[in-house]
């Protein structure tokens, strides 16, 4: 499963590229709110894209068809490694369609149905954005509503990548590694979890205590 980097932080970013732990970046305007902070965007974005190896998914602010393509189409100007990001509505869907003609890789976010999912299949779109938390939040179930996806686009062969999006917690990833979601995308606080385990630290400590008492250095 590939993991993405879901901020617009690039300290977080270069840190877990650096790393090799990533596969991509999503963002969006509440996270480039977080950090954008009087900055050009288009130079953040540009920046972005250069720190990963893989997609970076740059969302539109527009809601109506026409400007979602025209701000699309300068997106996906700003670097190879861009992917657009355009909302799971009517417009959303209908720009979606347009700019895949032109060529444009496209992630439909903010879908909370399996309906929705298979609409942004049928336009053509590289990734679609199931919000797991979100759903979970309302006393749903976001992770039947991956494995749904999963079956449904494997009935018909679409290839559109499901992108576990709204991540809250290590099991959160765990679960849709085990439902065979293609992509998750999560906030730099989990990607660091999942590196921690308890038995790990008491095992170094352990190990480090016996070695210091060899009185020896490698």
């Amino acid at each position: 499963m590939k993991i993405f980097l879901d901020t617009a932080d690039l300290g977080e970013i270069r840190r877990a590229a650096d790393a090799g732990l990533i596969d991509g970046v999503t963002t969006n305007p509440s996270l480039v709110a977080k950090v954008g902070g009087g900055r050009d965007i288009t130079e953040l974005y540009r920046e972005i894209c250069e720190a990963v190896d893989g997609p970076v998914s740059l969302e539109v602010i527009a809601v109506d068809r026409e400007t979602m393509v025209s701000e699309g189409r300068k997106l996906a100007a700003i670097h190879e490694n861009a992917v657009v990001k355009v909302p799971l509505t009517e417009d959303g869907l209908k720009a979606c369609r347009d700019l895949v003609k032109e060529g444009h890789r496209v992630n439909v976010t903010l879908c909370f149905s399996v309906s929705q999912a298979l609409l942004a299949a049928k336009a053509g779109a590289s990734y679609v954005s199931p919000f797991v938390g979100r759903i979970d939040d309302v006393s749903g179930e976001g992770m039947q509503l991956i494995h749904q996806i999963r079956q449904i686009y494997d009935n018909y062969g679409y290839e559109t990548e499901i992108l576990a999006a709204s991540i809250r917690h290590p099991m959160h990833v765990v679960e849709a590694m085990l439902i065979g979601a293609d992509c998750c995308t999560i906030p730099s606080g989990v990607l660091w979890q999942l590196s921690k385990h308890p038995l790990t630290d008491k095992g170094l400590d352990a190990f480090l205590k016996d070695w210091g008492g060899l009185g020896t250095t490698l």
